[in-house]
Formats: C-alpha cells, sequence, structure tokens
C-alpha cells in the first residue's frame, strides 16, 4: 500500500508496505531505501535484505525470488526491476506518467497509471498489451491474481459506481464487467485460486465476493453501518476460507466465507423467536434494501488496533501451522493476532514488531485459549506445532516435499553451470529446460508511453538468474 500521499502529514519516514504474494514476507519502502523481512516466525521479524539509496515509495517482491520491482518517489514515472541480492538492475520502463502501482505474479507485471495499464510479460519484460483511457484512477486500484489457472486483473471499470472490469491477462481478453457497488470501489482482492474476488466500495459498509470468471455474487457481508469508513485493504487466507478487512476505524474484521447447510425449522422460543421468524418470513415481502441487509453475513472474528485514521495492510498467513492476522500500519508497527479458527470472536494480540526493524518496547502475552492450529480432526496439538529438525532455525515451512527443494542443476550453482557452459545462447536454452513452456509472445510494435529495457550494460540476462530462489524458476531479460 502506497502512504506517500499522508507520509508528509504524519511526518513518517515510512513510504510504502506491503505483503508478497502468499504471505511469507513484507516489504517496506521508506525516504531511504527499502527492507524486506522474512514472515517464517511469529517472535523476530528476520531481515531479508536492506538497501539504503533511493527514497522508495513502491517495492514489490515477486514470492520469494530475489526479484523485486520498485519505483522512487523522486522518479515517480521509472519502474526498474532488480535482483536485491546481486544488487544488480536488470532492466527499467519509463512511462508517460507517475506510476500508482505494480502488481506481479509468475506470468506478468502489470504496471498502473491513473488512466492506463501496462501488462508486461515476466519473462522478458515486454510490453504485451496496454489498456487505455480506462476511467480515472487516481489511487491505482488493481488487483492481479496469482494464480497461473486464472490469471486474471481487477481494475475500475467506473469512476462514478463500483464497477469492477475483470480482463484476462493470458489471453488478452475483458472477461466481464461485475457490478459490485452503487458507490466507487475503494479495495479489491483475489483469492490464492484466482476464482473469487472481493470488493468494497468508498461508502465502506458491505463487503462483497464474486465468482470470477462468471462474475455471480456468492457472499455479501456487512461491515458495519458508520458513514464515512474508507477500506484500506482486504485479504484472503491461502485456504480461501477467510477474508480480512481493514479500514481507516481501529476495528479490523474477519469473514468466513461458508455457506451454511439448511437446518431443519426450529420451534421458536419466547416472543424474540416468534419475531425473528415473522421477519424470515416476511423477507419477500419487505423492500429490497431490507431485505438485502437481513441476508448479510457478519463479521466471524474482530482484531483491535491501537489507533484509528492511519492507513493500513491487513493479510492472513498461516505461521507455524498456526492462522494469524498480520496487520501493517502507518504507525510503523507490524501488529501479529491469533485467531480461533472455529469460535471466531475477539483476535488476541500476540505480537508487534517495528518495521523498521528495531526491537519493540514490549511484546503482549500469547493467549493459548486462542492459539489453535489449523489441524486435521483427531490431530493433536502437539503433532500439528511441532516443527521439523530443519526448520528449528527459523526457516518457513513451505508444505512442500524436500525433494522439490533441491537445486535443479546439482550441486554446482546456477552461475558456475552458466559459466562452464558459456555463452547467452546456453543460458536461453537453460532457461527454456526449466521454464518448460511456449515461446512467449512476440513483441511486433513499440507501444506508446512505455519506454525501456536492459540497464545498458548487457547484463539483463544474467541480472535475471535468480538461482537462490526455489520458489520461481529463473527467467531471462532478451533485448531484440
Amino acid at each position: 500500500m502506497n502512504l506517500a500521499s499522508q507520509a508528509g502529514e504524519q511526518q513518517s519516514n515510512l513510504l510504502f508496505v506491503n505483503f508478497n504474494q502468499d504471505c511469507t514476507s513484507i516489504a517496506v519502502g521508506t525516504k531511504c531505501g527499502y527492507k524486506l523481512f522474512s514472515l517464517s516466525s511469529v517472535d523476530k521479524l528476520e531481515p531479508i535484505y536492506d538497501n539504503d539509496t533511493d527514497d522508495i515509495c513502491i517495492v514489490e517482491r515477486l514470492f520469494s525470488s530475489s526479484l523485486v520491482a520498485i519505483v522512487s518517489l523522486s522518479s515517480p514515472r521509472k519502474l526498474k526491476v532488480c535482483h536485491f541480492k546481486k544488487g544488480t538492475e536488470i532492466c527499467n520502463y519509463s512511462y508517460s506518467n507517475s506510476i500508482l502501482a505494480v502488481k506481479l505474479n509468475r506470468q506478468r507485471l502489470i504496471v498502473c497509471l491513473e488512466e492506463s495499464l501496462y501488462i508486461h510479460n515476466i519473462r522478458d519484460m515486454k510490453v504485451l498489451h496496454t489498456i487505455r483511457d480506462t476511467p480515472s484512477n487516481p489511487i491505482g486500484l488493481c488487483a492481479l491474481a496469482v494464480s497461473n489457472d486464472n490469471c486474471f486483473l481487477a481494475y475500475p471499470g467506473s469512476n462514478q459506481i463500483g464497477e469492477v472490469q475483470i480482463f484476462d491477462t493470458i489471453n488478452l481478453r475483458a472477461v466481464t464487467m461485475i457490478p459490485a457497488h452503487d458507490n466507487p470501489l475503494a479495495a479489491l482482492a483475489f483469492s490464492a485460486k484466482g476464482d473469487r474476488l472481493a470488493t468494497a466500495s468508498e461508502k465502506g459498509t458491505v463487503i462483497r465476493v464474486f465468482s470470477i470468471p462468471d462474475g455471480q455474487k456468492i457472499f455479501e457481508f456487512r461491515r458495519g453501518v458508520k458513514r464515512c469508513v474508507s477500506i484500506n485493504s482486504l485479504g484472503f487466507s491461502t485456504c480461501g476460507l477467510y477474508l480480512c478487512a481493514s479500514s481507516n476505524t481501529e476495528t479490523v474484521h474477519i469473514f468466513k466465507l461458508e455457506i451454511m447447510k439448511d437446518k431443519p425449522p426450529e420451534e421458536p422460543q419466547g416472543w424474540m423467536g416468534y419475531f425473528g421468524q415473522a421477519l424470515k418470513t416476511s423477507a419477500n415481502y419487505l423492500p429490497t434494501q431490507v431485505s438485502d441487509m437481513l441476508n448479510q453475513g457478519r463479521s466471524f472474528a474482530t482484531a483491535r488496533l491501537h489507533t484509528s485514521g492511519l492507513k493500513n495492510v491487513c493479510a492472513l498467513s498461516v505461521i507455524h501451522k498456526i492462522l494469524r492476522m498480520l496487520v501493517a500500519s502507518q504507525d510503523g508497527i507490524l501488529y501479529i493476532y491469533n485467531i480461533d479458527p472455529n469460535e471466531g470472536g475477539e483476535c488476541t494480540l500476540v505480537r508487534q514488531h517495528r518495521l523498521d526493524g528495531q526491537p519493540c518496547d514490549s511484546h503482549p502475552s500469547e493467549a493459548p485459549s486462542h492459539d489453535r492450529p489449523l489441524a486435521h480432526p483427531g490431530a493433536t496439538y502437539a503433532s500439528t506445532v511441532r516443527r521439523p529438525p530443519d526448520q528449528a532455525a527459523g526457516g518457513a515451512p513451505t508444505g512442500k516435499p524436500e525433494a522439490q527443494h533441491q537445486p535443479v542443476l546439482g550441486v554446482e550453482s546456477y552461475a558456475e553451470v552458466l559459466k562452464r557452459q558459456g555463452g547467452p545462447q546456453d543460458t536461453c536454452a537453460i532457461l527454456e529446460e526449466l521454464l518448460g513452456s511456449k515461446e512467449s509472445q512476440p513483441y511486433q510494435e513499440e507501444l506508446e508511453g512505455a519506454v525501456g529495457g536492459d540497464n545498458g550494460e548487457g547484463q539483463g540476462i544474467a541480472a535475471l538468474r535468480l538461482d537462490d530462489d526455489n520458489e520461481f524458476p529463473p527467467m531471462t531479460h532478451k533485448n531484440d
């Protein structure tokens, strides 16, 4: 989330904060560089990388790779793609207006300007398509699904009402327009599978969830009844069962996305029971606004922040096999809450960390009653949270077999293999074999507005060798 617009008012060093695609790390942009932290532990915010050069207002990391896309406050029209562990710039592109947001997945990189969107192929960083003359989008609101099977882009289709345009970034075509809200959009988020989209409007009272790509409404939740509430962010859990929503109030809401099974009718008890049954019976005869309100779900769990009125970004992540809610606030603090996955209710604040990497003054005590793991029925708490020996040093459990985490090219490093085999042609051949996919779409003509490419030193291909990453295969930047 870009905090640059309010940084001057708050006299804060923080310009940007956001979680990566699977919530395993957090990126922080400041007036004197950017930082990356691992979220593999609750007790400590493990530093990954620290750069102290420019004033960074956007920094987006691609999963657990060394690929980062950055934009500086001093050059807001220029996007730099870098390999942070090697300290090299892979390529840079300049655009006609300020960059408001950057989104990445394993296939596409999206650059959002106020009235246009650029779709890059992340394999070679070429512009595949430009969506021009979009409705004015001054906050750079857009969402990119991280799924390879549902690689959709969502962005506002209107600046007067809450229409959402869904765009297929693989086949480069518009899919559908969703009439989500009566008021302009304030937040968008895809589920991990890319088959659901959560939306909120500037009014901020109702959160809706739609199925993708057909755009059918499947859930509707009422966040509250207060007016002038600004929704800051929405975030799905990886399993897709939970959705969190943060705003400029001190309350963060968590909704449970489950379809209640029909229960046999119960005999009403007392006058309140008769009153509730009468409301349900008469719902078909009530005005649409009233009946819709009666059918809206309420939050499953809530968390309380220490302050209100600040921008923040929330996320749901499983750390040590326990569901946590993470809230990174403009005050420079990361708050970590435990969620009771069965009962919900009030979340417990278990840790808070400063986003500048310095230790906090105090840590709230953990409440065991709300520290329940996401376990299969019959599994004990001890067997669920017991960590394998190889994770004793604080490594993040990935949920993948150990064999998948061995280097693809054997014991030798990727750079050594390339050096032994020699030449860019061998590099490209190895990359194609690793990627195991078809050639990217050809770049036939230069599209106005996005200018740039290789860093000019002939290091584009070498810089994109992400040999240190097990989550994303190496890529190459071709400068035809």
